[in-house]
């Protein structure tokens, strides 16, 4: 048996400790939100946080979980009340297809717990290992300097300010 937080609540699940995080989060605690993409740590469509750092879940082993806390875009809020992070990509209308945007997510998310007034570099930087086939870079950009405005920061050298 495995013990973990997810999302603030406590979870136990017997699985192999070698099995991804990602299963674990799909098939056993039926937290959909991250994706299968690619499977080698290269797209980021399972991206989750990891005590506040963004992580592929599905090269993340859960027996190397310990203690530490995962949080999925579920942890964000909900429908009724979305978090910051997801308001401004539903303003920005930032998915096409949406399937990159959890882990886009996670990653303005990690980005933002660490400061809400990140440089655009800083910010361009965070966002780079999540991949969006769709091609909507530019509205994520967008949502994520909505995000830390919405927080009280913003980005401070912005290449497109928030209005």
């Amino acid at each position: 048996m495995i013990d973990l937080t997810v999302n603030g609540a406590a979870a136990r699940v017997d699985v192999d400790p070698a099995t991804p995080l990602l299963y674990v989060l799909r098939d056993d605690l039926h937290l959909h939100a991250a994706k299968f993409g690619c499977g080698l740590g290269q797209c980021g469509a399972c991206t989750v946080l990891v005590d506040d750092r963004p992580v592929f879940s599905c090269l993340m082993p859960v027996g190397a979980i310990g203690t530490r806390k995962v949080t999925t875009v579920e942890g964000l809020g909900t429908a009724d009340k979305p978090g910051d992070v997801q308001r401004a990509f539903l303003h920005e209308q930032a998915a096409q297809c949406g399937y990159c945007i959890p882990g886009m997510m996670a990653r303005a998310e990690a980005l933002l717990r660490k400061t809400t007034t990140p440089t655009e570099d800083e910010m361009r930087t965070a966002m780079a290992p999540s991949l969006c086939r769709c091609g909507t870079h530019m509205r994520i950009l967008r949502a994520v300097r909505r995000a830390a405005a919405m927080r009280g920061g913003g980005v401070v050298d912005a290449a497109e300010p928030v209005t």
